[in-house]
C-alpha cells in the first residue's frame, strides 16, 4: 500500500481533475475494504511502519483537489463571528472532523463583539459644494458582507477640518508640528503602515487631540477595498479580562473602568485608497513634508488644515454574542496527557479566502490525512488536538478564552502550539518560532517540496533567499499564538506563504482572488499543510522531544549584545551575563542528554522514565520566561522575552519590559530612569535563570 501511495503521489498534487478525484476515492475504498475484512495484525500497523513511513504517507496523500474543495465550501458566504453564517461554518468544520471518525468537541463562550449600524462621510468644499463619499466596496459584494467598520470604535459624529498625518506615527505628528500644523479638533486621515497597528494609529491620534480617524490601506491594487479590523486594546473578551467568559461565569459591566480602558475614545473608520485620495486631493493648507512625497501620488500636495471640511458619523453597537471553538482530538497511546496543538481561526471579516480559510482548508486536509494514518494503524505517542478558533478577528478572543480556561493544564502538559492563520497570501515561505523549535522547523522544511521551484525543497529555496537564517520571533499580537506563548508560555510556531496580500480584510478576499492570484493550483496550500502536519508528527511521535535550547541561548546573547550597544554604560548588564552563561551551559547539557538517550534507545535500552523526565524539562523551560506580574501596564502579557512593547514605534522586538523602561526613562529624572531600566534588566535576568533551572530540573541549594 505504501508503494502504491508513493507511486501515485503525483495524482494528489497535480492540477485538479476528475482522475485525481477517482484515485482518492479508489484508495479510500481499498483501505475501507482492508479495515473491514482483515484483522488489525494484517494491516500496516504502527509496529510494522516506523515514524518515517508514516511521515512519507502523510506527504504522499496530500491533495490540492480536496484543499481547493474545502476552501470553496468555506468561502461561499461571509462568516463574521457571532452571526448565523458563522454558525453554519462552525457546523461545516465540526461535521468534517466527525465524519472522519475523530473525537470532536465544541466549547462556547459569551463574549462582547461589535457591529456597525450606520456610517456616513461627506466632503464640504470652500465653494459650498459637498460630495457624499462611498463607504463600501463597489461591485462583486454580496448582501451578507458586513459594511466596512472598525470593531469597538465608539459611536460619534464630527464636523471638522481634515489633516493628513501620513502613517500616524509620533514622528509624523512631530513633522507636522515643525510646519506649524496642529491636529487638535481635526479629523485626521492616515495610511496603514508596517510600524503601527490599527489600534496604535487611533491611540496616537487621540493623544494628539484629533476628534476622529479615517484610516486607509495604501494599495495600488484593489483601490476600492476597505480594510476592516478591530481597534480594541489588548486581546480576549473585554468583559472577562484574565478569565474565560463561560456561561454563568463572572462578566464585567460594559461601563466598568476595566472594560472602558480597552476602547478608544474617538470614532474611526476604514477608507479605501480611492475614497481617501478624493479627500487628500482636495486638501489645502501646508504643503506635504518633503520626506513623505516620494511615496504619495503626485496629486496629494497638501496636508491641511485648509478650507476642506469633513462631516463624519459612525454608529455601532457592542453586544454579547456566542462564539464557538471546535476541536478534534487524537488520543496519544503512550503519553495521552501530553498535548500537541494545531490551531487556526475560522471567523472572517468577509469571505476570508486567504484570512483565515486558506489555513482552515489546510487544517481540514491535515485532519483527513491523520484519519487515513489512523486507519493504517498509526496512533500518536502523545495526544494531538486540532483547534478551530472563533472570533480571532475581534482580538484573538476564542483562543484567549480557551487558554485562560485551561491555563494550569496548558502550563504543565502542552508540548507546543503550531499556528497557521493565512496559510497562503502569495509566494515565499515565512515562519516564526520560539528558538528551541528552530532546528525542528529547518529539518521539516527539508522534507517538503517547494511549490514554486522544480526539484527543490522549501528549505532549499529558503536557504537560497536567506530566509532560513531569519526565522521570525513571536512578539507580535496578531494571531492565535499570542495567548499560548505570551500568556501561558507554550513553545510555538507560526507559518504562512506570502508576506502580505492587497485584499486583506476586504470583500475581495474571495475564492476567485485565490485561484487568480494567491495560489491558482493550491500547491502552496499543500506545502504549508505538509510542514504543519510533519511538525505535529515529530512533536507527537518522537520519543525524545525534538527541542534544542542552544539556539535560544544564542538568540538571547544577540539580544543582550544589541542592548549593550544602546544603553548608557552606567547600566549594569552583568546580571544578563551571569544568567546567560548559566542558560547556555544548561542548554548544552540538555542537548547532550537528548543525544545520549536517542543513542541508548537505538541500542534497545529501557529508558522510558529518563525520557519522560527530560521531555518534561524540555517542555517546561519556556514557562521560566513568564513573570507573574507581567509587563507594566499590560499585566496579562507574562512573557519577558517575547511580547508587545508599549512603545509602538520601537525597533526592538524582544525584552518588551526593558524596551518600555527605556522609553519611560526619557520622561524621568536621570537617576530614576536608570533605576527603572536596571530593574527590568534584573527581571529578565531572573527569568532566564528560572528557565535554566527548569531545563536542568533540579532544586538550587547553593547561594
Amino acid at each position: 500500500m505504501v508503494q502504491f501511495l508513493s507511486k501515485h503521489a503525483t495524482f494528489f498534487t497535480a492540477k485538479p481533475s476528475p482522475l485525481s478525484t477517482f484515485v482518492v476515492i479508489l484508495i479510500l475504498c481499498i483501505l475501507g475494504f482492508y479495515t473491514l475484512h482483515y484483522p488489525r495484525s494484517s494491516l500496516l500497523t504502527s509496529r510494522a511502519l516506523n515514524a518515517s513511513h508514516f511521515q512519507h504517507i502523510l506527504l504522499s496523500t496530500s491533495s490540492n483537489y480536496t484543499i481547493s474543495t474545502y476552501l470553496r465550501a468555506l468561502t461561499l458566504h461571509p462568516h463574521l463571528a457571532g452571526t448565523k453564517l458563522a454558525a453554519d461554518t462552525t457546523r461545516y468544520v465540526l461535521n468534517h472532523f466527525s465524519d472522519l471518525g475523530l473525537q470532536t468537541h465544541t466549547v462556547s463562550y459569551k463574549t462582547l463583539l461589535s457591529y456597525p449600524v450606520h456610517s456616513s462621510l461627506s466632503v464640504h468644499h470652500s465653494d459650498g459644494s459637498s460630495t457624499e463619499l462611498p463607504l463600501t466596496e463597489q461591485g462583486q459584494v454580496g448582501r451578507d458582507v458586513v459594511t466596512p467598520y472598525h470593531a469597538y470604535s465608539p459611536s460619534g459624529s464630527a464636523y471638522a477640518k481634515a489633516v493628513f498625518v501620513n502613517y500616524g506615527r509620533e514622528e509624523d505628528y512631530r513633522a507636522l508640528g515643525v510646519l506649524g500644523v496642529n491636529v487638535k479638533g481635526c479629523i485626521v486621515i492616515a495610511r496603514k503602515g508596517d510600524v503601527l497597528t490599527r489600534g496604535a494609529v487611533i491611540e496616537t491620534a487621540e493623544a494628539n487631540g484629533a476628534v476622529a480617524v479615517l484610516l486607509y490601506s495604501d494599495s495600488a491594487r484593489f483601490r476600492n477595498g476597505f480594510e476592516r479590523g478591530h481597534v480594541m486594546r489588548g486581546i480576549g473578551d473585554p468583559l472577562s479580562p484574565g478569565w474565560a467568559g463561560v456561561n454563568g461565569g463572572e462578566s464585567l459591566d460594559l461601563e466598568d473602568s476595566e472594560v472602558l480602558k480597552r476602547f478608544p475614545k474617538i470614532p474611526s473608520m476604514p477608507l479605501s485608497t480611492e475614497t481617501a485620495e478624493t479627500i487628500l486631493n482636495s486638501l489645502g493648507g501646508v504643503p506635504v513634508p518633503l520626506e513623505w512625497r516620494n511615496t504619495l501620488p503626485s496629486k496629494v500636495r497638501n496636508v491641511g488644515p485648509g478650507s476642506t471640511m469633513l462631516n463624519f458619523t459612525y454608529q455601532g453597537e457592542k453586544k454579547v454574542a456566542t462564539i464557538q471553538n471546535v476541536f478534534a482530538i487524537i488520543k496519544g497511546s503512550e503519553e495521552p496527557d501530553r498535548y500537541v496543538l494545531l490551531g487556526n481561526h475560522r471567523d472572517a471579516w468577509t469571505y476570508g479566502a486567504v484570512d483565515p480559510s486558506s489555513g482552515t482548508a489546510a487544517l481540514l486536509d491535515i485532519a483527513r490525512r491523520f484519519s487515513l494514518l489512523l486507519r493504517l494503524g498509526w496512533t500518536p505517542r502523545r495526544t494531538i488536538i486540532l483547534c478551530s478558533w472563533d472570533a480571532e478577528e475581534f482580538g484573538m478572543i476564542g483562543s484567549t478564552e480557551w487558554v485562560e480556561q485551561n491555563l494550569v493544564n496548558l502550563g504543565s502538559k502542552a508540548v507546543a502550539y503550531l499556528n497557521v492563520d493565512c496559510a497562503v497570501q502569495g509566494p515565499g515561505f515565512f515562519a516564526g518560532s520560539t528558538p528551541q523549535l528552530d532546528n525542528l522547523l529547518l529539518e521539516v522544511t527539508k522534507m517538503v517540496k517547494d511549490p514554486d521551484s522544480e526539484g527543490a525543497t522549501i528549505h532549499d529555496n529558503w536557504e537560497a533567499t536567506g530566509e532560513n537564517s531569519n526565522i521570525q520571533r513571536l512578539s507580535r499580537v496578531d494571531s492565535d499564538f499570542a495567548p499560548f506563548l505570551q500568556h501561558a508560555g507554550v513553545p510555538s510556531i507560526d507559518m504562512y506563504y506570502g508576506r502580505d496580500f492587497p485584499v486583506y480584510h476586504t470583500a475581495f478576499d474571495s475564492y476567485n482572488w485565490m485561484i487568480e492570484n494567491g495560489d491558482p493550483f493550491f500547491q502552496r496550500h499543500v506545502a504549508v499543510a505538509g510542514v504543519w502536519g510533519l511538525l505535529a508528527l515529530r512533536l507527537a511521535d518522537d520519543s525524545v522531544l525534538p527541542f534544542n535550547y542552544l539556539p535560544y541561548a544564542d538568540q538571547l546573547q544577540v539580544y543582550k549584545n544589541t542592548l549593550s550597544n544602546l544603553l548608557d554604560q552606567r547600566i549594569d548588564l552583568n546580571p544578563f551575563t551571569t544568567s546567560l552563561q548559566e542558560f547556555a551551559s544548561v542548554a548544552k547539557e540538555a542537548n547532550d542528554e537528548s543525544k545520549k538517550l536517542r543513542l541508548q534507545e537505538t541500542a534497545g535500552c529501557s529508558i522510558d522514565m529518563k525520557k519522560r523526565a527530560l521531555n518534561d524539562r524540555l517542555m517546561l523551560a519556556e514557562k521560566g520566561f513568564l513573570n507573574e506580574d507581567g509587563l507594566r501596564g499590560k499585566h496579562w502579557f507574562k512573557h519577558l522575552v517575547f511580547g508587545p512593547p508599549g512603545d509602538h514605534e520601537s525597533k526592538l522586538h524582544f525584552f518588551p519590559g526593558i524596551v518600555d523602561s527605556i522609553a519611560w526613562s526619557t520622561r524621568m529624572r536621570e537617576k530614576e530612569g536608570r533605576a527603572a531600566i536596571q530593574h527590568e534588566i534584573w527581571r529578565v535576568a531572573r527569568a532566564i535563570q528560572r528557565a535554566a533551572s527548569a531545563l536542568r530540573g533540579e532544586f538550587t541549594f547553593n547561594q
